[in-house]
Formats: structure tokens, C-alpha cells, sequence
């Protein structure tokens, strides 16, 4: 399946990231990221309207939808699950996307213990060999888990996973495991709700947090070794984007892309409100050398980062 190396990531039409979604800006920006060349994107069925916003364009823009790719995921509760409840969990985002068939249905559960997660997938194997669904995969899974579900015939192309200069976790062991069993990695997290940016070079850190994705990634930069560890990874990248003309999230971006097994970088977009198009198309042209790598290396070092969970 083709797809853009650079995924559009809708999880900030669900609310917390200083603004109000509307329908028809962001049915307008999706059409401009497409005919820019991103023609690829990501939602769920928890992320507000995302799937309904993408059955709007799709609807609108009846010659151009097919041409692209649209990856949604199914989020259910840790819990009993029969056929019936997953039948309609599908044809719910079907409904709301305008859609025949999902190109890629990403399924996501974070109770382990409760063990119906292997009977929801053989429901999706079943609708994927029914024509439903083009292909499966996960989101948030590690290495054991996801062994174990292709273990039982599931036929698994993705898994999606937080990786970026800072979260280095699925390098550790689960890029060895993808590349053997020809599973890619679609990765969020790769510039921290945008605190990889010019923006935050050389401040203090932020009293207030103003988004959703600001306070998740806080946590992370905190877990891995501070604020003042982070400015030396921020000037390490900007050391680098200045030497090929690019910013620090394109380094950033690119970084995580030329990681083995990744197969995107989800980038998440604020539709209607603010648009990287242009700064995000230079991060295809560039190309980390030796001495990028090494210096990032460096930079990296300096934080202690503290196993939250594994991959």
C-alpha cells in the first residue's frame, strides 16, 4: 500500500488545541495539503469529528478522495466484544467517512489482560478478507503483542508507536522485529506537540500549558531528562537545520524517517487554522549527514530517559 512518508494527523480535531474546528476550513485545507502533495491521513473513531469531516471532503471532492489514502482506527473499551459489535464499529466509520471500503483500520487496546483483543482482530481479519477493510493495523502495541497476534494468522501491515529523537523506544526492539516480519512503523510524536521547534529555542519552560498535545509531551521531555536537557537537543537540531537551510522540524521529521522500519511520520494539523505545507515539504529534500547524526547522538545523551512502559 502507498501512502505519504508524511501523514496528516487529524487527533487535533478532537478539542484541547486552541481552537474550534470548522467544517468547511477544514475540508478547504485538506484539499491544499492533498494538492500539495500530502495526500495521506490519519484519524480515529474517538478523535471528534475527524471521520465525519473526512466523509465532508471526501464528498466534495469526489475525483480527488480516491486518489488518497485515509487511515482511521477503532478504539473500543477493554471488553467483551462480539462480531456484531465490530461489524458495526466499521460501518460506523464507513457511514462517517463517506467510504466503501477503510484503506487501513488501526486497531488500538491497552488492557492486556483482557484477552477479547484477539478475538476483535480475527472480526477485522475476517472484514479485510470480505473486502471491507484494504489492510490492519495496530496502534500502541509492543513487541510481545504484536508477535503474538500475527502469531494467530492476523494479517498485520503497521503498527502505530510514539518515536522521535527523544522517545527512542521502538528501536530498541521492535524495528528488528518489523523489519523481519515486513510490519512498518507510522509514527506520532515525532516533533512533541511542537515543542521540536524554533519557537521554544533558547526559552524557559512554559508556566502554562496551552494544548492537549503540549501537556502530553511535557511529560515525556520531563521524563527524559528536563527542560535544560531538551535545549541542547533543540540546539543541537537547529545547528543542524541552519547548515542545510531547513528547520528543526524537518530535522526532526527526517530523523525519525531514516529510522529502520519507519514507514511515516505523522504529523499532526491544526485544518483552518494553521498551515506548515510549505516548511514540512523541504523535510523530503533533506538529507542527514555523519556528522547531523553524531551531533544528535550527542545531544540525545544528555537526557537519562526512564522506561515509562515498553515497547
Amino acid at each position: 500500500m502507498k501512502y505519504c512518508r508524511i501523514i496528516n494527523g487529524l487527533w487535533q480535531l478532537s478539542g484541547g488545541h486552541g481552537y474550534t474546528p470548522q467544517i468547511d476550513a477544514s475540508v478547504d485545507a485538506m484539499s491544499n495539503l492533498y494538492h500539495s502533495g500530502f495526500d495521506t491521513f490519519d484519524m480515529a473513531d474517538i478523535y471528534g469529528p475527524a471521520e465525519r469531516f473526512v466523509g465532508e471532503y471526501r464528498r466534495r471532492n469526489a475525483d480527488d478522495a480516491p486518489k488518497q489514502k485515509f487511515f482511521t482506527k477503532w478504539v473500543p473499551r477493554p471488553m467483551k466484544i462480539s462480531k456484531d459489535d465490530a461489524i458495526s464499529a466499521v460501518n460506523q466509520s464507513l457511514i462517517r467517512t463517506n467510504s466503501s471500503k477503510i484503506d487501513l483500520l488501526q486497531f488500538h487496546w491497552w488492557e492486556y489482560s483482557n484477552t477479547y483483543y484477539m478475538s476483535s482482530l480475527q472480526y477485522l481479519q475476517e472484514m479485510k478478507e470480505n473486502g471491507i477493510i484494504r489492510q490492519i493495523g495496530l496502534t500502541n502495541f509492543d513487541t510481545d503483542h504484536l508477535e503474538m497476534v500475527m502469531g494467530q494468522g492476523i494479517s498485520i501491515v503497521s503498527n502505530q508507536v510514539q518515536y522521535s529523537l527523544l522517545d527512542t523506544r521502538p528501536a530498541s526492539k521492535m524495528a528488528k522485529f518489523c523489519s523481519e516480519n515486513r510490519v512498518r512503523l507510522l509514527c506520532y510524536g515525532t516533533l512533541l506537540g511542537g515543542f521540536l521547534s524554533e519557537r521554544f529555542l533558547g526559552t524557559e519552560r512554559l508556566k502554562k500549558l496551552e494544548t492537549s498535545s503540549q501537556k502530553k509531551y511535557m511529560r515525556m521531555i520531563d521524563v527524559w531528562g528536563g527542560w535544560d536537557n531538551f535545549q541542547g537537543l533543540l540546539n543541537a537540531c537547529n545547528d543542524i537545520a541552519i547548515k542545510h537551510n531547513a528547520s528543526i522540524a524537518n530535522v526532526a521529521v527526517r530523523w525519525v524517517l531514516d529510522q529502520p522500519s519507519v514507514g511515516a511520520a505523522i504529523v499532526g494539523t491544526r485544518l483552518g487554522y494553521t498551515d506548515h505545507t510549505s516548511s514540512n515539504r523541504k523535510t523530503f529534500g533533506l538529507k542527514l549527514d555523519s556528522e547531523d547524526r553524531e551531533k544528535l547522538i550527542q545531544a540525545q545523551s544528555r537526557g537519562v530517559p526512564k522506561q515509562c512502559f515498553v515497547l
